[in-house]
């Protein structure tokens, strides 16, 4: 007589519940390592954007949007690490692209000397990114 049935089973069944509780820990450290790096993200922006009064404006403006947008990128890279969805991982790519450049806008404003060049954080050039997301198209076209 032979193993019954059910039990021919349960091999199999562990072995899922291996796997499904394996894909559980790894979604669980990738949602944990998200939220620490997010977290980090607006912990660094916050202060940077704490800035005292220097009486210019044009200075005080720059110097609490450069975090900002720093902050921006930072999150954005956060979501090419963990996230998943394709279109939020593109719009994620335009985000660093265009707050780079508009960081360096703003330090040339200013007479500002530009940080070093490094290429952008993403996984897909530049030429091969349609900037196509609301912020792209309003940054275009401020009306």
């Amino acid at each position: 007589m032979g193993i019954p049935f059910p039990l021919r089973r349960a091999p199999l069944f562990i072995g899922a519940c291996a796997v499904a509780a394996a894909m559980t820990a790894t979604a669980d450290s990738n949602q944990t390592a998200f939220a620490a790096d997010n977290n980090a993200a607006m912990t660094r922006m916050m202060a940077g954007m704490a800035v005292k009064s220097s009486g210019d404006i044009d200075r005080d403006f720059a110097a609490m949007m450069i975090p900002h947008h720093q902050g921006a990128i930072d999150m954005a890279v956060a979501e090419l690490r963990y996230g998943s969805n394709e279109q939020l991982r593109r719009i994620a790519q335009e985000i660093i692209i265009e707050q780079q450049q508009e960081i360096a806008a703003m330090r040339l404003a200013l007479g500002q000397p530009l940080p070093p060049s490094a290429p952008a954080p993403t996984q897909v050039s530049a030429a091969a990114v349609p900037s196509t997301s609301p912020h792209a198209m309003h940054a275009r076209n401020p009306q």
